[in-house]
């Protein structure tokens, strides 16, 4: 194996270890970020840098920021690298923490955004992952391949960066992979945890994210582990759907009412509140519909969650001008509308010409208007006309 330039480090407080230095260019971008570009044997990136893949702790936080690895790819690069005259042009993208040095090199030639020096990296070969001063924020596949791939060595390039937090790493992250074909779920649910600049796309839907975090790892909460993400595979309703249903009450339902128009902060705790009681209600107003897979149940489906978005709108519109609705208001208005409803069997009477079976109702524009239309038009008939007490 080609050897390594080591030097001996003594940390205190812990037995010595390594530091791998090796030849670098730092490149300075923008008004103060910094990138540091070095070639090293992809064999030695295991001592020194993890794959941090997303899942969530004991507390339902969020951790790490890696997609699941595509065995089949790794293969693919793996035999690609033990084949004749291999060649891998782009560069990995590594986080480092502050651990990490670059000391430049005293008369080299430099100019103003970029000058040759010398990157120090502490390594150990039996270190816990958490404990590695690097992360792998681009390049998980080809970094598993190297490591696999029957070869001596293999020299990759890197361009790394120091991170001041996890959050500038999970950001980094969906920078770097936002024009790639990265799961959009994977992306929403890292939204809530990252800080800095992100393209729009993405900022429109952070806060939406945020929400949809709470109502499903808040264990007050009725849709507690219900919502599919990539740490909750098991949840039996898409985070797209809950995504669109809150983006649409933000727009102009039941949520917007608590957003400042002037200053665009959001009251968070208080449409918690509001959602929380309204899917409480449905739940039991609904039982028989409820924490069932959407092939069982079009309540729990994409056309029954926007549909239902949509009432709940409705219903707060009408409280709004006495009072905010409460849980036992959401459930009295949904009542009148049980015996209408078909979420898991029998036909949707939405008229003479237009009667589909309970479950031919799809996710789509059209069909989630006509649900929604006649969920507000027979609450409007039932319920809207009765007066609001003042609670």
């Amino acid at each position: 194996m080609t050897s390594q330039p080591y030097l001996p480090l003594t940390v205190k407080g812990s037995r010595p270890r390594k530091v791998l230095q090796l030849p670098a260019l730092e490149v300075r971008q923008g008004d103060g970020s910094t990138l540091y570009s070095f070639a090293v044997d992809g064999k030695q990136l295991p001592f020194f840098a993890t794959l941090s893949r997303i899942h969530r702790d004991d507390d339902s936080e969020i951790q790490g920021y890696q997609r699941p690895a595509v065995l089949s790819h790794i293969k693919a690069i793996r035999r690609y690298i033990e084949s004749d005259s291999p060649m891998i042009p782009n560069a990995l993208v590594i986080a480092f923490d502050k651990r990490v040095q670059f000391e430049p090199l005293p008369g080299a030639p430099h100019v103003s955004y970029t000058r040759h020096g010398t990157i120090s990296i502490p390594i150990s070969e039996d270190e816990a992952d958490e404990d590695k001063p690097g992360w792998i924020v681009d390049g998980q596949q080809r970094s598993a391949a190297i490591r696999d791939a029957r070869i001596d060595s293999f020299p990759i390039c890197v361009t790394a960066f120091i991170a001041e937090s996890d959050e500038e790493q999970r950001s980094q992250f969906i920078l770097v992979n936002s024009a790639k074909p990265l799961p959009k779920g994977l992306i929403y649910e890292l939204l809530p945890g990252t800080i800095g600049t992100l393209p729009p796309q993405f900022q429109i839907r952070e806060f939406p994210s945020r929400l949809l975090y709470r109502l499903n790892f808040m264990v007050d909460s009725p849709l507690y582990h219900l919502i599919q993400t990539p740490t909750n595979p098991d949840g039996k309703i898409k985070d797209n759907s809950i995504l669109k249903m809150l983006e649409n009450s933000l727009s102009d339902g039941a949520l917007y009412f608590f957003r400042n128009s002037q200053t665009g902060e959001c009251n968070e705790d208080a449409m918690l509140t509001v959602l929380k009681d309204f899917w409480r209600a449905v739940s039991i107003v609904f039982p028989e519909a409820w924490d069932k897979p959407p092939r069982q149940s079009r309540l729990m489906h994409g056309a029954g969650i926007a549909s239902l978005g949509f009432l709940m709108d409705t219903i707060f519109d009408r409280y709004i001008r006495v009072r905010i609705p409460a849980e036992h208001d959401f459930a009295k208005d949904l009542t009148s509308l049980k015996t209408v409803c078909r979420w898991t069997s029998g036909l949707w009477d939405f008229g003479t010409h237009s009667k589909p079976k309970w479950n031919e109702l799809q996710n789509t524009a059209r069909d989630i208007q006509v649900l929604s239309e006649y969920l507000i038009n027979e609450y409007k008939i039932r319920v809207w006309s009765t007066p609001v007490d003042e609670g």
